[in-house]
């Protein structure tokens, strides 16, 4: 479909430059004359100009054929996208060049876009055959970079330092090529494969896209001084930069892995190899335990040659595309650090009654404040009586068992299922409550690693993580359970602590009893507590 295309547009101009031609002579009936007419018409003009441009294509596929032959599919599809961004580029030139632009100016820039055309697929066919012809395209670069530069010195500046410059980035795209074909007809000189190609490919490149920044960036100092910014440098400039950056960090990266696999990766045992596949999907060979094969984190088998070479372009596993720097920051490095990780996973140590053995924090007591924000600690006696209302009408009363008046204590936020309990005796020592929440002493552990463990050590600890699981849960239910008493008994003890003047409902409802049925009261609150205490114990 694209060769007939192509055949019916040269068909087409070349019947429109016979008729323009023929117009001409037909009306002057001379040469000199009718040559005259068409450089003064438009439309004659424009002929000549898409006649030009297709003679020039037709040369252009004749020195393709002799030189590169068929192209591949993927070579047609770069070319097509870099003539498109070339041609762009040129349109936002002629913006900044608009006294130069002339027939010359086109031809030159034709020309130029040809050259370009020739060095891509150099660049292209170079990976891919691993033979060019490098040295017509480099005598051209040097010809036309030598002619800007003599044009710019004798004229002043101009399009010329455009060419220049574009002729110049040319030649590192030769050099490059050049250094690739070196290195490719001296790997293929070996009998072996040269283990080191791939570094010297990877700093080749590095160095090339560094020579590139370089003549972009002194480009762009030279258009800012003589005229204004080249807007049609701006997309090079950031892909130059971009190419510079990756090629950085492809060296950085590949360092990284290659010192892991040195260093922390192990070497593959025989029972290793006889358990999965021997081949190396690299070189399609067979590792033995003396070819040095190197095992991944990933458990993948490979040899460590080929690895390097792999490394070089990429960071991950031929097989399963695990990022290997990724397995080596989250696996520990040293077997000290897998031992210290494993008690931290494991459980508390559970007591046979569903305790927890209390750690030994050197006599301090032990931190429970995480268990402290769901109850509320009962405000100063000052701040109670501005918070609530003078009389005490709305408070009501309990009635026990036997029919005598309980007082009810005031409620704040503690849930009012929860069962109530007696004031403190006289004498019973009291806890003072903090006034705010202390940040534990001790920092929390580090997250346990659990790399390494084998199926049966993962059962072993999901059984016993169930049972400090459940010695856990009983602990705090214990906790919660004495924490309310304490709660109970800590607001009883304020409000005996208030003034006579300050004396609330509560108070008064307390002083109607007779001290006889509040002893009485008393003591079945403190059987009955003991024996929740004795049941929970026992649960």
């Amino acid at each position: 479909m694209a060769h007939a295309s192509t055949f019916v547009l040269t068909v087409t101009s070349v019947i429109l430059t016979l008729l323009t031609v023929g117009n001409a002579f037909f009306q002057k009936k001379q040469f000199y004359p009718s040559v005259v007419y068409i450089t003064k018409s438009s439309p004659s003009m424009a002929v000549m100009y898409v006649q030009g441009l297709v003679i020039a294509y037709m040369i252009f596929q004749v020195i393709r054929k002799l030189f590169f032959g068929e192209l591949r599919a993927a070579e047609y599809e770069h070319l097509s996208e870099r003539t498109w961004h070339a041609i762009m580029e040129t349109c936002l030139a002629f913006t900044v060049f608009r006294d130069d632009f002339s027939p010359r100016f086109v031809m030159q820039f034709v020309f130029l876009l040809f050259i370009k055309l020739f060095h891509w697929l150099s660049e292209d066919r170079v990976d891919f055959m691993e033979r060019t012809l490098l040295a017509f395209l480099s005598a051209l670069d040097s010809y036309f970079i030598s002619h800007a530069y003599f044009t710019t010195l004798i004229r002043g500046a101009s399009v010329q330092i455009v060419f220049g410059f574009e002729y110049a980035v040319l030649m590192t795209v030769v050099l490059h090529v050049t250094i690739k074909y070196i290195l490719h007809m001296h790997d293929l000189r070996n009998v072996h494969p040269w283990e080191n190609k791939a570094v010297y490919l990877l700093y080749s490149e590095l160095l090339i896209n560094c020579l590139r920044c370089i003549l972009y960036i002194i480009f762009v100092a030279v258009m800012i001084r003589l005229h204004t910014f080249p807007l049609f440098s701006i997309r090079p400039l950031y892909l130059t930069i971009r190419a510079f950056h990756k090629a950085i960090n492809d060296v950085i990266l590949s360092r990284r892995a290659i010192h892991a696999m040195n260093n922390l990766f192990p070497l593959a045992t025989e029972q290793d190899l006889l358990q999965g596949d021997n081949t190396c999907i690299i070189c399609r060979e067979e590792m033995t335990p003396v070819s040095g094969a190197k095992k991944l984190p990933c458990n993948h088998i490979f040899h460590a040659n080929c690895l390097r070479s792999w490394f070089q372009r990429q960071q991950s596993c031929p097989t399963c595309r695990t990022d290997i720097l990724a397995q080596r920051r989250t696996t520990p490095t040293t077997p000290a650090a897998e031992g210290a990780a494993v008690p931290v996973a494991g459980p508390a140590q559970a007591r046979p009654n569903g305790g927890i053995q209390p750690a030994n924090n050197g006599g301090e007591i032990p931190n429970m404040f995480p268990f402290m924000a769901q109850f509320a600690f009962p405000q100063h006696p000052q701040q109670q009586q501005q918070q609530q209302p003078q009389a005490g009408t709305s408070t009501t009363g309990q009635r026990n068992d036997d029919g005598s008046s309980v007082p009810q204590m005031p409620s704040s936020s503690i849930d009012p299922n929860m069962p109530q309990f007696p004031a403190t005796p006289p004498g019973f020592p009291v806890m003072a409550i903090p006034p705010f929440m202390v940040p534990p002493v001790f920092p929390f552990p580090p997250v346990p690693s659990f790399a390494g463990l084998t199926d049966e050590e993962v059962a072993a600890m999901e059984g016993t993580e169930r049972a400090a699981i459940e010695a856990r849960i009983n602990c705090i239910r214990n906790i919660s359970l004495l924490l309310d008493a304490a709660t109970m008994q800590l607001q009883q003890y304020m409000n005996k602590g208030q003034p006579t003047t300050a004396i609330d409902s509560t108070t008064s409802v307390c002083s109607s009893a007779s001290a006889t049925e509040l002893d009485e009261i008393r003591q079945r609150r403190l059987q009955k507590f003991d024996s929740t205490i004795t049941d929970n114990g026992n649960d």
